[in-house]
């Protein structure tokens, strides 16, 4: 247990606030919309990081009618003794010092959320103003601000308006809390997305067991209050809503090993596909890592194990593979430790060695005791007899997939007359659209450059690969067609080293079959190519809805609100065109507006929330009606720009 008192000499200075608003993205990723929620998450983080440790137990957050936000916890609050180096108030230097804090001090946190320790000294800097005040018996207050230097012509950030104040004015609180407004002059927009962070917030609340975490959006005064007892079993539960469980309740775990805090939940479901979530320091890692590995084999042996000792594996028969077990299984794994190393394309991977052996122990040794448990007995036998299932499934799609690569089929007869491929041989610059129907394929293949651009049509509606297993799967012949195209194979057998185009493009028409068609696909690749989706290479094509022509003059309009925008350009008198699909385009229309890489839009596909993708795909494509028309009907707009990121590439 880190230590109860929380002085300033515990905060650790690494290196000053300079350069951080000169070079945003070295600190926040980017100045888009992301950048903007990041500032915020790096103050709750703090927040999060006193109730992880066992300090707070509840965090107020409000976005204001003037745009500003505000993040309160009742923790121990912020230090205010004068640290001894700096010479100025523990809060001041957490707000003006960069990679300055109590979290590389093992002793003021026993865990840490934060990604790089830049933390409130970096949403300070990236602030218009800032305001901070700690309730330890006394109120204390302090505001910071960022100007324009006259001399210099130079903005200066997060500069302390006055030292800390204590004003003398009791108070029964405490904690911290801290209010601040986004800097226009820094980020594309300063318009928070409220169901982006009631996703976040929600997910933490299921991580950290009673935690109550309440968001109030003045702007529409809505609220909304998240407290989960039953912490990632509840998150379990709530992830299996629409789907049929095998077994009534999540079986759960928690222990400590080597300083490692694991906690696992899981619960199998009728589905043929997997659902596994971790967390590291209630960090979401979508990419896995060295805990994943650990607890997948955890897992295999465990349940092997068990399967042996109540004679349901014979002798004579072979283990069960991992694959077999993660059939329908959703898990929730989340760890808490020291000194974490995040890599991967996104540093969403823990590369940390030491933690794969100890949640193995962990996942190994905690449900030997729960086998243990005569009651849940059944539960146990229940996930080995689903497992069988898969085994049979798998080799029959492996005997399937040996017959195709005997005669070939699924490497050259599946993409006879359909793929009309690059002359391009590197990988990273060459593009490869799926097109939707012959007719828009045949415009894309007359469009393209050759050199580096790849054309694969459609000819039907994918499969539905959510409600399908795998040989099913493997014997759709779009889906072959896909897999065949691209090189790396899927599920188990995925290697994204094998691709052969870097970017993957859907292009499908603005209507209600192309979403399905997008939708589609996005599920097949999620499900069993989901790394094509974290290392950022799958890409939604944007035709454009409109052509206005007057005289010599064409011009084209994505949305409706373009459209306004482009008649005032063009003037009255223009001829409105609203193209029903792709096909409607000629050739050079096509390459003008969807495929010229100076002029076209693509959405790039990324899962920043990985449960709550796995959940949408659930609603969206799974067997539950009445969630699905909900769904529907309240998220109408395909197109809206912060469902993914919008690129011009």
């Amino acid at each position: 247990m880190a230590k109860n008192t929380y002085k300033a000499e515990d905060i650790k200075i690494l290196e000053g606030l300079d350069a951080v608003r000169t070079r945003p993205g070295m600190y926040i990723g980017t100045t888009s919309v992301k950048g903007l929620h990041h500032i915020l998450w790096e103050i709750v983080d703090n927040a999060v990081d006193e109730a992880a440790n066992g300090y707070a137990n509840k965090i107020d957050i409000v976005i204001y009618a003037d745009g500003s936000a505000s993040v309160e916890d009742n923790g121990r609050g912020i230090p205010t003794d004068i640290h001894s180096k700096a010479g100025v108030s523990g809060v001041q230097v957490v707000f003006t010092q960069l990679h300055a804090g109590g979290k590389f001090d093992s002793d003021s946190y026993n865990y840490s959320g934060g990604l790089h320790g830049v933390g409130a000294s970096v949403t300070n800097a990236l602030s218009e103003w800032l305001e901070v005040e700690v309730y330890k018996n006394t109120v204390y207050k302090m505001s910071f601000k960022s100007f324009l230097d006259k001399e210099t012509g130079k903005i200066r950030s997060g500069v302390p308006v006055a030292p800390l104040k204590d004003t003398k004015e009791k108070t029964k609180k405490k904690g911290t809390f801290v209010r601040f407004m986004p800097d226009a002059r820094v980020f594309e927009t300063i318009v928070w997305n409220a169901d982006t962070i009631v996703k976040r917030i929600k997910e933490l609340a299921f991580l950290n067991k009673g935690l109550e975490i309440n968001f109030h959006d003045e702007r529409t005064n809505i609220y909304h209050r998240f407290k989960y007892e039953g912490g990632i079993v509840d998150f379990v539960k709530y992830l299996n809503e629409g789907k049929q469980t095998l077994y009534p309740e999540p079986l759960y775990a928690q222990a400590e090993k080597d300083g490692i805090l694991v906690e696992f939940a899981i619960q199998h479901t009728t589905a043929y596909v997997d659902s596994i979530c971790s967390y590291v320091n209630n960090i979401p890692t979508g990419e896995g890592g060295m805990h994943e590995t650990g607890f997948r084999s955890g897992l295999t042996r465990s349940f092997n194990d068990f399967a042996r000792e109540k004679n349901i594996l014979k002798d004579k028969d072979d283990n069960l593979l991992g694959d077999d077990f993660k059939e329908g299984l959703t898990a929730i794994l989340s760890i808490k430790m020291k000194n974490v190393q995040f890599e991967g394309q996104t540093k969403t991977k823990l590369g940390n060695p030491e933690a794969r052996p100890a949640v193995e122990y962990v996942t190994v040794n905690e449900l030997e005791t729960l086998t243990k448990n005569k009651k849940l007995s059944k539960t146990f036998e229940t996930i080995i007899n689903k497992a069988m299932g898969a085994a049979k499934v798998r080799l029959a799609a492996k005997k399937a997939k040996e017959i195709a690569r005997a005669s070939k089929s699924i490497e050259a007869q599946t993409l006879v007359g359909k793929l009309a491929s690059c002359s391009g041989r590197k990988p990273e610059l060459n593009e490869l659209f799926i097109v939707e129907g012959d007719s828009a394929g045949g415009s894309a293949k007359k469009a393209r450059d050759r050199r580096y651009q790849a054309i694969l049509p459609l000819r039907g509606k994918p499969l539905n690969v959510e409600k399908k297993k795998l040989d099913q799967i493997l014997q759709n012949e779009e889906i072959r067609t896909i897999i065949s195209a691209l090189g790396t194979g899927i599920g188990s057998e995925f290697d994204i080293e094998n691709l052969k185009y870097h970017k993957v493009i859907i292009l499908s028409d603005a209507d209600v079959d192309g979403y399905h068609i997008r939708i589609l696909l996005l599920t097949f690749f999620f499900r069993y190519m989901k790394d094509l989706i974290n290392e950022g290479h799958v890409y939604i094509g944007m035709p454009p809805l409109y052509g206005v022509k007057k005289g010599k003059t064409e011009e084209y309009a994505y949305d409706d609100a373009e459209l306004k925008k482009v008649q005032e350009k063009v003037g009255r008198g223009a001829e409105i065109q609203r193209y029903k699909g792709l096909g409607e385009m000629d050739a050079s229309q096509l390459w003008e507006t969807t495929m010229d890489p100076e002029k076209r839009s693509l959405i790039r596909v990324t899962i920043e929330d990985a449960a709550e993708a796995d959940r949408l795909i659930t609603i969206l494509m799974g067997d539950e009606v009445t969630e699905r028309k909900k769904y529907i009907f309240e998220n109408s707009d395909f197109n809206r720009e912060d469902t993914f990121a919008k690129i011009k590439r």
